[in-house]
């Protein structure tokens, strides 16, 4: 039975080279969809076995020989490539300096980010971990300072007409429907948020995207794990930041279209039944920080 996403609803396929294969049996090891099994020392497939090949690769990238070929859910002998040399990788200490280097940047250069860097953010998150293959996350790419205050201003309409979903007599007819978090989130920052957005747009001045010359819109299926927006939108804050330019996460748009913005989706190629994602903006910081901050997680607990 296939596992399928917004791009597939059949298994991949695999092919083994016997005369390649040693029937070591690591390929059957790493296969969680279960269609590699080892029978009379013999590697086998079976697409009935669980979930059948879901294209993770897994097997392809483990053989020793090359004797697996893996092709489907957009995979194929292509794909694979070799892992990069252990010395050429971040260890730790330089993988903790990388992210406590980062800040979150709202103030820009008046300077458009260059193409050439664009393919490589882009090309950073896609080597994110997903919950199914292939990743069913799609990219909204608004390159230009211009562009991307368009798309503020059509958020912060779409914003304007939603607000009274946000308003006192609204939300008091709603309380009994909901969490007291989800109430307190709406009536602490939601509305007030809204009503700085107007007030600064007044002033023509972007408070939503802070005049970012890039920004990019994470969004996925409703096939999808929820988080997997999330997690390539953070792979691709850190690229930015090895490419010397700065990144925020902004939260707002994706809730808001959460609940509605079709006008919106339309006009930017969302698909309308995906999943709210994340916004990331990006640019050339306009300013530099000197010190970095030390976090902490909400509990650890161990049992």
């Amino acid at each position: 039975m296939a596992i399928p996403t917004a791009r597939h609803s059949e298994t991949a396929t695999v092919r083994i080279d016997y005369e390649k294969c040693k029937a070591c049996g690591l390929c059957v090891k790493v296969c969680k969809g279960a269609p590699l099994y080892l029978e009379n020392d013999k590697v086998r497939v079976d697409q009935t076995r669980y979930f059948g090949c879901i294209g993770c690769g897994h097997c392809a990238a483990i053989c020793p020989t090359g004797a697996i070929i893996v092709e489907g859910r957009e995979i194929s002998p292509t794909s694979f490539m070799d892992i990069p040399a252990e010395e050429t990788r971040a260890e730790y200490e330089k993988l903790m300096a990388l992210m406590l280097a980062r800040r979150s940047i709202r103030e820009f250069e008046d300077r458009e980010v260059e193409q050439e860097k664009i393919d490589r953010i882009l090309a950073a998150a896609s080597t994110a971990p997903m919950g199914i293959p292939p990743s069913d996350v799609e990219v909204l790419v608004i390159n230009g300072k211009e562009k991307v205050r368009e798309f503020s201003d059509d958020m912060l309409e779409h914003m304007k007409n939603q607000k009274w979903i946000f308003s006192k007599p609204a939300l008091l007819l709603m309380r009994p429907f909901m969490k007291r978090e989800e109430y307190e989130v709406l009536d602490k920052f939601m509305n007030p948020a809204i009503e700085a957005f107007e007030e600064m747009r007044k002033e023509d001045t972007d408070y939503l995207l802070y005049g970012a010359p890039l920004a990019m819109y994470f969004h996925a299926s409703p096939y999808a794990d929820p988080a997997d927006p999330f997690i390539t939108a953070t792979y691709a804050m850190l690229a930015a930041e090895t490419l010397d330019l700065g990144s925020c996460m902004i939260g707002t748009i994706g809730s808001m279209l959460k609940s509605g913005g079709k006008k919106v989706k339309e006009k930017y190629g969302i698909n309308t039944r995906n999943q709210p994602g994340i916004v990331v903006i990006f640019g050339y910081p306009a300013v530099k920080y000197r010190r970095t901050i030390r976090r902490n997680l909400a509990k650890i607990h161990y049992y």
